[in-house]
């Protein structure tokens, strides 16, 4: 039995650095850490809310409502009082309605198209200079276009322009089939001044902070140091034990010495099955677009 125990602390250690590396990586995009771009900080912790927009555009004898509704910051919740089939699926930061109405008719809904999900959100930033701000690239699904019908891979690109004054609601810039373009005059657009700083709009620049874009958040950080902390005092405890007990020398004092020697092949494994997966969906997901 304590050998069995023995043999599973490398393999526990491994998984728990895989599953730190997957946290870290997971909670680059959110809205109660500052996002971070370039030497820049942004504070989004005001829209954890949803928010919506609509334009109307006439096609007579009718009129096309577009309807955006979105949170950056969480999935949107489901509207008991709609038809499961006029809102858009469980999982969906930014959903894009498109709505017929006619005099004398009732309305209908032409299509629901859900421009960014969480779980192919993919986000990229870029910092603004003339308006000062911030633009977040989000993706979504794939959604047939409105000229050719072609499955297309969604997107929204919005753009928070700082505004200290008179904060406004999103607006729809435009919607080519693919990309959604949304503008957004708020606060969240200003750099800050480090925490709990005030926002800015003269271009200036906190210096505390000269990191790049994401980061680990403070739960990131703490577990990453705990597992430093634990994989130290694993080595340390086996190297003495390996050399008080087998009076090893050398590369022999490395407890479980063979697991380790395996680990990067294994991580070239991994590697190479999580990019023969994800390659297919990147290489038509961009539609044209350079990440920043």
């Amino acid at each position: 039995m304590i050998s069995r125990m023995k043999n599973s602390v490398p393999l526990f250690l491994f998984l728990l650095s895989w599953s730190i590396i997957v946290t870290a990586l997971d909670g680059t995009f959110n809205c109660q850490d500052p996002l971070l771009v370039g030497d820049l900080k942004f504070d989004l912790s005001s829209l954890d809310k949803e928010f919506s927009a609509d334009r109307e555009r006439p096609t007579p004898p009718s009129v096309e409502v577009d309807t955006v509704k979105i949170n950056l910051c969480s999935d949107l919740k489901k509207v008991d009082s709609l038809p499961e089939g006029d809102q858009c699926p469980l999982g969906t930061r930014v959903c894009f309605t498109k709505t017929n109405k006619k005099d004398g008719a009732d309305r209908r809904v032409v299509s629901v198209i859900p421009m960014a999900q969480s779980s192919v959100l993919d986000p990229s930033y870029k910092q603004l200079s003339s308006p000062k701000g911030v633009s977040i690239l989000l993706h979504g699904a794939s959604y047939s276009h409105p000229i050719n019908v072609t499955e297309t891979p969604q997107s929204v690109n919005v753009k928070l322009l700082c505004a200290t004054d008179s904060e406004s609601e999103p607006s729809i810039a435009s919607y080519d089939g693919a990309m959604l373009e949304i503008e957004w005059h708020c606060s969240a657009g200003c750099n800050i001044l480090g925490d709990g700083g005030s926002p800015v709009d003269d271009g200036e620049k906190p210096e505390k902070d000269k990191t790049g874009s994401g980061g680990l958040s403070s739960m990131g950080w703490f577990l990453l140091l705990l597992l430093i902390l634990a994989f130290a005092t694993y080595m340390g405890l086996g190297a003495y034990y390996n050399y008080s007990t087998y009076g090893a020398r050398g590369m022999d004092l490395i407890p479980h010495r063979d697991f380790w020697m395996e680990v990067p092949y294994m991580l070239r494994d991994v590697v190479s099955h999580l990019c023969s997966v994800v390659r297919p969906r990147r290489s038509s997901h961009r539609g044209g677009y350079i990440a920043v």
